[in-house]
C-alpha cells in the first residue's frame, strides 16, 4: 500500500493492508470505502467476548476508530495523514452471536480536525454501539 494514497483505497485493498493487523485479528471485512462513508462487518465469536460471554466493548471502541480513521484519511488524502485524538463510544445492546455491521460517516470536516460518528448494528438492524472519533489533520 505505500505507493497507493489513501484517495486509491477499495474494500479489497483494505482488507489485503488489514492482514495480520489487528483490525484482521478481530476479523474486520471492509464493504465500503469512500471519502463520505467507510463500511465494515465482522462475525461475532466467543475469542471475542468479555467474561460474561457477550461482545467485548474494546472490539466496538476499534471497528469505530478504524472505520472513522479510514474515512477521515481517505477524505484528507494527499494533503497529509491523520491521527485519531479521542474516541468516545457507548455500548447499548449486548450482543452474543451474529454478523455486526458499521457505518462511518462525517460530522465534520475542517482544516485541522475532523469528526466522524459511527454506528454499529446487529442482523436486525438495532443499534448496538454508537461512537465518534475526533481526528487531527497533519498537513504534509
Amino acid at each position: 500500500m505505500s505507493n497507493l494514497s489513501m484517495a486509491d483505497l477499495t474494500p479489497e485493498l483494505m482488507n489485503k493492508a488489514s492482514v495480520g493487523t489487528f483490525t484482521d485479528l478481530i476479523g474486520l471485512r471492509f464493504t465500503e470505502v469512500t471519502p463520505d462513508r467507510v463500511r465494515g462487518e465482522w462475525d461475532v465469536r466467543p475469542q471475542l467476548f468479555q467474561p460474561a460471554g457477550i461482545q467485548n466493548g474494546g472490539v466496538y471502541c476499534t471497528v469505530i476508530e478504524t472505520l472513522a480513521s479510514v474515512g477521515a484519511g481517505v477524505w484528507f488524502g494527499e494533503r497529509g495523514q491523520v491521527v485519531g485524538v479521542n474516541n468516545n463510544t457507548d455500548f447499548l445492546r449486548a450482543v452474543r452471536e451474529g454478523l455486526l455491521t458499521a457505518e462511518a460517516t462525517p460530522i465534520h470536516r475542517g482544516r485541522s480536525q475532523q469528526l466522524w460518528v459511527v454506528v454499529i448494528a446487529d442482523a436486525e438492524g438495532r443499534t448496538v454501539a454508537r461512537g465518534q472519533v475526533r481526528l487531527q489533520n497533519l498537513a504534509a
